[in-house]
């Protein structure tokens, strides 16, 4: 098991912990290959990525001063990427308006052949409990492709908002929202350091 620090953790009361830790594109990046691979991982536009590539991309990332990559983990075994960023320096320039506290953020489950119920749900929440720790993060944005319907659903689930359609180079995308207020409506999660509470429904 990696002795890298956690830098947020919480647990599902249904599927155990989950965790977050910073990704180290050298040790990780056999793992990262073959998640951004997979072909259900289309949407992460690496299919054809080289295990090279996979580790260039992420030295460029984790040395970015505006862009951050994690590793999350669930019952201490690596199971999703989750990355963020500013959309004020990075991939929204130009196409919104940022305000204050504005927080990016990608993620990606890991491929797995013996799937659970939820998971992926959980996997969402745990990231945005994990941007919404840092006191400063008022707003989460995100800009999925507008065809991933499947993350659609899932953002709508943990409070986004979607507004409009951008045009990026890469992709058509769904530019959404999400405040600490609709997230925590939405779940009944409410980040608090290192442990969560969860509200009763």
């Amino acid at each position: 098991m990696s002795t890298t620090p956690v830098l947020f953790s919480r647990t599902d009361p249904a599927l155990g912990t989950f965790s977050v830790r910073p990704l180290d594109p050298f040790s990780d990046a056999e793992l990262l290959h073959r998640w951004v691979t997979d072909p259900k991982a289309s949407f992460w536009m690496m299919q054809d990525a080289s295990l090279t590539d996979v580790e260039r991309e992420y030295m460029r990332i984790t040395a970015h001063e505006h862009h951050h990559a994690f590793i999350g983990l669930h019952e201490g075994e690596p199971a999703f990427l989750m990355e963020s960023y500013d959309p004020r320096e990075l991939e929204l320039v130009g196409l919104y308006d940022p305000q204050p506290g504005d927080v990016g953020m990608h993620f990606l489950v890991a491929p797995t052949q013996t799937p659970l119920s939820g998971f992926t749900r959980a996997v969402i929440t745990t990231v945005m409990a994990a941007l919404f720790d840092d006191p400063a993060t008022r707003r989460v944005v995100v800009e999925p492709d507008v065809r991933n319907k499947a993350v659609h659903a899932l953002n709508e689930a943990v409070g986004f908002v979607p507004e409009r359609e951008i045009t990026k180079p890469e992709k058509e995308a769904l530019l959404s929202f999400c405040t600490r207020a609709a997230f925590e409506a939405a779940t009944g999660v409410f980040a608090t350091g290192d442990s969560e509470e969860e509200t009763a429904a």
